[in-house]
């Protein structure tokens, strides 16, 4: 199978809620208000009840409470409305493909720290619509649950990476794509818009191509993600190219400030997510 392939069979197994798709359009069209918003999203209590917390959550830092959806729509914009909607939809989607193949602690954690991470540097390197590039740092690995769920055998293979061999390497070797590959695909299928494809797609490449800070960002902060969860086998200077912090004018000072920041906020994260089950690694 190819990373299509893996891609197609998740579409046939989890399907985009009804209210995505609305919303989508409502973003096409001009005339739409922030009411038509807030009665698509509002036809479901527990979607808005996420949406709510996601919207008061450190993915935002907005200074005061958000407690309703058309106040959310109000001040922070529809365009972020729709990315938490995605948030939401990773959630779960991340709990249908989840089983015993690999190491979900892992998986979660590491997600939501690269989203966290990408958000943050977006922030230092003056990105604008940085909850997309949190969006796409958080499903960026989506294709490890496909493929696990798939083909369980190779995805506990691809588990057995180390720092000789990083895990999109021994991906590569073994699947002849990596998770990323899969994941935009999915994207791709789902319609989910290009400019969070773009770095899922692109950022393991970010050192030999010339493309925009988002893919860049993601680099970096899927790299400070493997060091945060296996820093007994990685570390900053063995697997982080400080030419990309040079291109995004970020100093060392302030990747670590990233770092720090998604170590201090990912399980909030996950406890809105719904992965109760994680502790952070001592």
């Amino acid at each position: 199978m190819q990373a299509y392939d893996y891609a197609k069979e998740a579409v046939g197994s989890f399907a985009l809620p009804d209210a995505v798709f609305k919303v989508q359009k409502l973003m096409e069209d001009e005339s739409s208000t922030a009411e038509d918003f807030a009665n698509v999203i509002s036809v479901d209590p527990s979607m808005t009840s996420r949406l709510l917390q996601i919207a008061n959550s450190a993915i935002y830092s907005f200074e005061g409470q958000i407690s309703t959806i058309s106040r959310a729509i109000t001040i922070i914009g529809t365009q972020s409305i729709y990315n938490m909607m995605l948030v939401d939809v990773a959630a779960s989607a991340f709990k249908e493909f989840g089983n015993q193949a690999i190491d979900l602690k892992r998986f979660w954690r590491m997600s939501v720290y690269c989203g966290l991470a990408s958000k943050n540097l977006a922030i230092t390197a003056g990105i604008r619509d940085i909850e997309r590039i949190f969006v796409a740092g958080l499903l960026q690995n989506f294709g490890e649950l496909i493929v696990a769920k798939a083909s369980p055998e190779l995805a506990a293979k691809c588990e057995q990476y180390g720092a000789g061999q990083l895990p999109w390497e021994i991906q590569q070797e073994i699947l002849g794509f990596t998770y990323t590959d899969v994941t935009a695909e999915l994207l791709k299928l789902w319609q989910i818009p290009e400019k969070i494809i773009l770095p899922v797609k692109h950022f393991n490449e970010a050192r030999d191509i010339q493309i925009n800070k988002d893919v860049k960002v993601m680099y970096l902060a899927s790299r400070l993600a493997l060091v945060d969860y296996h820093p007994e086998l990685f570390s900053y200077g063995d697997i982080v190219d400080e030419s990309m912090c040079s291109m995004l004018k970020i100093s060392i000072d302030e990747l670590a400030s990233a770092a720090e920041f998604a170590y201090d906020e990912v399980d909030n994260i996950l406890k809105i997510m719904g992965a109760k089950f994680f502790e952070k690694p001592q």
